[in-house]
């Protein structure tokens, strides 16, 4: 089954500060939403249709349950992931729970319960609503700094996917897709390709899965330098998350975003690029819509 992207997570020091750093670059953020006691953090949704982008910090961390076997611990994988840095740290794809935890058992690629959870927030009117979860996580060779898992809405969609949420000052209209980095992206085809459900197509420095919502692409270390004209995170320890990329209806509407007037090329018709350093880690893509 094809699994398309549902969220990705940017981890961040200071979760007010990250939310206006994204308004700043003309996005809608949500107000704040408190996770699980076991985990630990808190976070603000930026979405798109059917997509959306998760800045999240820790919060409480007394009742942080670790990784056990069989469980993988949301909580315990941002902390570590932040007390090395910030930056993009999980990609999820929408999900089935259970079913999906028991296709990558099958698989050799997780072996993981289902985590499930409900909490409450409020619908942009105010009113009170409740939102539920399930989680199945893998877990790929090699690659301690990415979270995978794929992400089932249990609620009904109202409470979540909002439009007004969706209208963005800068013009943004969807996410275009996720890059992540490896040194040799080759070794993970077999794991992308279970995880994502859909084939790889090979590209000159890498592999990339066109999925029904986005593409993924995993390329070296070079070729993302390359293509986007600044440096991928340090693969030490293995590959990263390394960018997000939105597309924007209109790339005139951006000229009126402070901290997006003057960038090279989006006005050409060509992707404009916010390089790690100002970005909290992350590298954010802006391209023309297609």
């Amino acid at each position: 089954m094809a699994r398309g992207i549902d969220h990705i997570v940017h981890a961040v020091h200071d979760l007010d500060a990250a939310a206006a750093f994204y308004r700043g670059l003309g996005f809608t953020v949500g107000g704040r939403n408190v996770h699980p006691r076991e985990w630990g953090t808190h976070n603000r949704i930026i979405q798109t249709p059917d997509t959306f982008i998760e800045l999240l910090a820790l919060a409480d961390q007394s009742g942080m349950v670790p990784h056990a076997p069989h469980y993988f611990s949301f909580g315990a994988f941002n902390r570590d992931f932040l007390e090395r840095e910030q930056g993009l740290s999980m990609l999820a794809l929408k999900g089935r729970g259970p079913q999906d935890a028991e296709e990558f058992r099958s698989k050799n690629i997780g072996d993981f319960q289902v985590y499930e959870f409900e909490r409450e927030g409020d619908r942009p009117d105010g009113a009170p609503a409740k939102f539920s979860f399930a989680l199945a996580f893998a877990a790929a060779p090699n690659a301690p700094d990415i979270a995978f898992f794929t992400c089932q809405h249990r609620h009904p969609p109202e409470n979540f996917w909002n439009a007004d949420l969706q209208k963005h000052a800068n013009g943004a209209t969807g996410v275009a897709g996720a890059a992540l980095v490896a040194e040799r992206p080759e070794r993970y085809r077999g794991f992308m390709e279970d995880f994502v459900g859909v084939e790889a197509r090979c590209m000159s420095d890498g592999i990339a899965f066109d999925t029904p919502r986005g593409a993924i692409e995993m390329m070296t270390p070079a070729a993302f330098a390359g293509r986007y004209g600044v440096a991928a995170p340090s693969q030490d320890r293995g590959p990263r998350l390394a960018a997000i990329r939105f597309y924007l209806a209109d790339a005139a509407v951006v000229q009126n975003v402070p901290e997006l007037a003057g960038i090279a090329g989006l006005y050409e018709g060509n992707a404009a690029i916010i390089g790690a350093n100002d970005a909290l880690g992350a590298v954010i893509v802006f391209e023309p819509a297609r």
